[in-house]
């Protein structure tokens, strides 16, 4: 009850039964990035959604999705939608309609299909109720994108680490941990290869790893069946499209331990770490 959802809509003209005002800022960035993975907050309308979606705030996040079947599907209820990712509290968000299926098969009536998310990460959640527009969580629309849209500064919360942490869309709870714990290995791709060689001795195979292309080559004692590869890192969107599905897939290997590899946190660099960090609770090696 106290953790806000996001709401989706297909047409601006619905944010006028949503919100009781839309900013400047806010047509800038809707122009730009709607529909989009780019979800803002803005000041919510009394009484014009349950207490239940807004998490007892007096704030909405609102997105438009870029997909023709969620679209299709808005347009079709012709009302706005509380929708939160579909997958079980705390477990890591579904990219594909069988992570759906695995945590919910029994639970819902049904699951529409519209193939694997294009990104892979979610959106960038931006509070632009206030003065300063301010990220709360990075997504593929970066800090970056935004100021060049804006024209102005946009504080970076999420990177923060002593801003205090508000309820928000996707914000209030963990939400992308594993089963089994996550552990962030800094240094060179060399100096990362060597550490997890030394955990996955001290494992006795019963370990997995997520890493880049070009640490994983690096490594002597991995099982292929317990390595993933998450792409290279001279491209992090593919990085960060795998990541979630690389995070169910060591669910489902039942091991003891996974170990990742720390990346730059340049555009959508940073949406990346800041899912790892919160995977791994910050455990690093």
């Amino acid at each position: 009850s106290d953790n806000p959802l996001n709401v989706l809509i297909y047409d601006q003209a619905q944010l006028a039964d949503l919100v009781s005002q839309v900013p400047d800022a806010a047509k800038k960035l809707m122009e730009a990035f709607w529909p989009g993975p780019l979800t803002l907050i803005f000041k919510c309308r009394p009484n014009a959604v349950p207490a239940c979606v807004t998490g007892g705030l007096e704030t909405i996040g609102v997105r438009m999705p870029n997909h023709p079947v969620a679209l299709r599907l808005l347009q079709m209820t012709n009302l706005p939608i509380a929708a939160p990712s579909a997958n079980l509290s705390g477990k890591p968000s579904p990219t594909a309609a069988s992570h759906v299926q695995h945590d919910l098969e029994g639970r819902v009536a049904a699951i529409v299909s519209g193939g694997c998310c294009a990104v892979g990460v979610e959106s960038t959640v931006l509070d632009i109720s206030g003065e300063q527009p301010v990220i709360l969580r990075p997504g593929s629309v970066t800090k970056e994108q935004l100021e060049e849209i804006l024209g102005q500064p946009v504080y970076d919360a999420a990177a923060d680490s002593s801003s205090q942490k508000t309820a928000r869309p996707g914000l209030q709870y963990p939400h992308y941990a594993p089963e089994a714990p996550v552990y962030i290995c800094t240094g060179t791709p060399e100096e990362i290869a060597a550490k997890i060689d030394t955990q996955l001795e001290a494992h006795r195979g019963k370990a997995g790893v997520m890493l880049s292309s070009q640490t994983l080559r690096l490594l002597h004692r991995a099982d292929e069946n317990l390595a993933v590869n998450l792409g290279s890192r001279e491209d992090l969107k593919q990085i960060a499209g795998n990541l979630f599905a690389a995070l169910r897939y060591f669910d489902e290997a039942d091991v003891e331990a996974i170990y990742t590899e720390d990346f730059p946190t340049e555009e959508i660099g940073a949406a990346l770490m800041n899912r790892l960090r919160n995977a791994a609770g910050d455990k690093s090696v």
